[in-house]
């Protein structure tokens, strides 16, 4: 058996007991499947992947990425459905729901594909992937889904995404230009320094202020369900427009995508309170998050947990990064998708609502654009949150109470 590339020590980690995470895509479909096709399709492409035909197995005492021959029969899963249920969109998630009571078999690649030919409010079939999150993060994870499909208008052509204007603008004045550099400079090392204390306290001693959201230890291994909504873009682009904020660039056109998991966390405060005007809160939250960009956060919290892992192992590595998961409320992913519809393999795609679970949360928010749409996708403990559709609802009336203001302000500004 040829000999294969190392698992990497987030891979390691994420493969702890503790944690053991796995990525699920729910891709809604406007057309029925025709699950031959899918076969004959994942064949030419997904196979083409070495990550998703190779199995982990035990080498000169590392874990290792194992090539190995893949039977398609045993990844892609085709359930007989009754035509007459009820709720199809309650059977959809109780279905995923199914899957954080098991495991996949470490035997074979680590992923599958469910194909559930059901009429649901939001599309009339629903494929499901359940991948483990060792084989890639979340970047890695959409270029390999942007790889597989191809834009509806244009059979043969590749999805874009949403590409970021650079401001191209400078100072002339070289003196000028070299004091805001140092400074500039300054002020992200200071950011870097406070914002890795804070991390490093907070896995050690500060909580967050307990609230309805936050899970008990062990929330991780409990029973997770998973619920979205899809909002108009519009609505977000006419906030963002008036606040002058940025739409996430995860992988812009032509940049060069590295396969793996190089995860950084960034700790993002929040503060409860009650304001009048709903803008507020989006002015909040924009100065925090400029903040948070002028800092190396992310990258030092990934190279610390890497280095963590290799002086003291995966097991110690996971522990610290379940002990700062749990020690805040909620986890938010963000990545941006194709801004144009694309199919599957010949079959529309009418969404796309990608969520994790194995986090020691007992809420996880993911935001995944695509066309003109934004998927909100929601990953609770039942036993801490029982009804994820309200929170689905307050979610989108914030976003409505949000724009209605952003609108008033424009009718002023237009007076």
């Amino acid at each position: 058996m040829a000999s294969g590339e190392e698992l990497s020590p987030a891979g390691k980690m994420l493969l702890e007991p503790s944690m053991n995470c796995y990525v699920i895509a729910t891709i809604g479909l406007k057309t029925r499947i025709d699950p031959q096709v899918i076969r004959e399709g994942l064949s030419q492409t997904l196979l083409k992947h070495s990550r998703f035909t190779s199995k982990l197995a035990k080498e000169g005492g590392k874990i290792k990425w194992i090539p190995t021959r893949v039977e398609l029969e045993k990844h892609i899963i085709v359930p007989e459905i009754d035509s007459n249920i009820e709720d199809p969109d309650r059977f959809v998630e109780d279905y995923i729901s199914h899957f954080t009571k098991t495991s996949l078999d470490q035997s074979k690649p680590l992923w599958e594909v469910h194909l559930l030919n059901i009429k649901t409010s939001n599309a009339e079939a629903v494929a499901i992937f359940r991948i483990h999150h060792s084989l890639g993060d979340g970047a890695s994870l959409i270029s390999l889904l942007l790889a597989v499909t191809r834009k509806t208008s244009d059979p043969h052509a590749l999805p874009t995404v949403p590409t970021q204007n650079r401001d191209s603008s400078h100072h002339s004045s070289s003196q000028f230009s070299c004091f805001f550099a140092i400074w500039w400079g300054l002020l992200l090392i200071w950011h870097t320094l406070v914002d890795m204390l804070l991390s490093l306290l907070t896995i050690f001693f500060i909580r967050d202020t307990p609230t309805p959201l936050k899970g008990a230890p062990g929330v991780g291994l409990n029973i997770k369900r998973f619920v979205n909504r899809t909002v108009s873009m519009d609505d977000i682009k006419l906030v963002k427009n008036q606040m002058q904020t940025d739409l996430a660039d995860m992988m812009a056109e032509k940049s060069k995508v590295k396969w793996g998991n190089r995860m950084g966390y960034i700790i993002l405060p929040f503060h409860i309170a009650l304001y009048e005007d709903p803008l507020e809160y989006i002015r909040k939250a924009k100065d925090r998050i400029d903040r948070k960009k002028h800092s190396l956060e992310a990258i030092c919290s990934y190279t610390c947990s890497k280095a963590v892992h290799n002086l003291l192992g995966a097991k110690v590595a996971a522990a610290m990064t379940e002990r700062l998961l749990l020690n805040t409320t909620i986890a938010f992913s963000n990545v941006a998708g194709p801004v144009e519809e694309i199919s599957f393999y010949g079959h529309p795609v009418a969404y796309i609502a990608p969520t994790v679970y194995g986090l020691s949360n007992a809420l996880t928010i993911h935001f995944q654009s695509y066309a003109n749409k934004m998927t909100i996708s929601l990953a609770v403990d039942p036993l801490v949150i029982p009804d994820p559709y309200l929170l689905c609802d307050d979610l989108e009336q914030s976003l409505k109470l949000i724009t209605d203001a952003v609108q008033r302000k424009n009718i002023v500004d237009l007076v």
